[in-house]
């Protein structure tokens, strides 16, 4: 069993789909300009080929919003617009990347992607070493999961061509900063870590 996972980060339709609450917002446009979505589908064919395994994590709320911080500037306006809800398709994950039988879905309440989530046991009984990181918002999930990764003793791997942001800007900023806790690497190189 290969001792690397491969993690994709809320590519939930609310936030990658044109049509979703914050996709719609502007970071859609990010994910299909970087062509995001067919990168991040080829990546989780080529590590399920490795038999490596593959995560996915949602960011999502129950349709009440219990679990929803009402002090987060980021969350606040989540109950108020009715987004990221639970049980629909705005917290499924996008069509053009299938979930597979044999792959993890965990579910998330906050930002990173270890807060509160069966992520870490998963990551344990899988004997992780290494992990490979693709998600939207490259200045959110991928950045602090990166780091909470990093901090756990994992190596961490960013396939920045997996990954983007409200704008360019945005990922351009957190990418530089990952590259101090991270290896920055294209999906393209994934054969060499897999």
């Amino acid at each position: 069993m290969s001792n690397t996972v491969l993690l994709l980060l809320d590519y939930v339709n609310d936030i990658v789909h044109p049509e979703g609450k914050l996709g719609g917002a502007g970071y859609a446009a990010q994910v299909t300009e970087r062509d995001v979505l067919t990168k991040a589908n080829q990546a989780a064919l080529a590590a399920r080929a490795a038999n490596v395994p593959v995560i996915f994590v949602r960011v999502g709320f129950s349709p009440d919003y219990r679990e929803c911080p009402e002090g987060s500037p980021l969350f606040s306006g989540a109950k108020q617009y009715g987004a990221l809800a639970l049980g629909g398709w705005a917290t499924e994950i996008h069509a053009a990347i299938p979930v597979e039988a044999s792959d993890y879905l965990i579910t998330k309440h906050r930002v990173s992607a270890f807060y509160s989530t069966s992520l870490e046991a998963i990551l344990r009984k899988l004997d992780t070493k290494t992990l490979l990181l693709g998600g939207v918002a490259t200045n959110l999930v991928v950045q602090t999961t990166a780091l909470a990764a990093h901090d756990r003793d994992y190596r961490v791997v960013i396939l920045e061509d997996l990954c983007s942001a409200f704008t360019r800007q945005d990922h351009d900023g957190a990418i530089a900063n990952l590259g101090n806790v991270a290896v920055i690497a294209k999906s393209s190189e994934i054969a060499g870590y897999l």
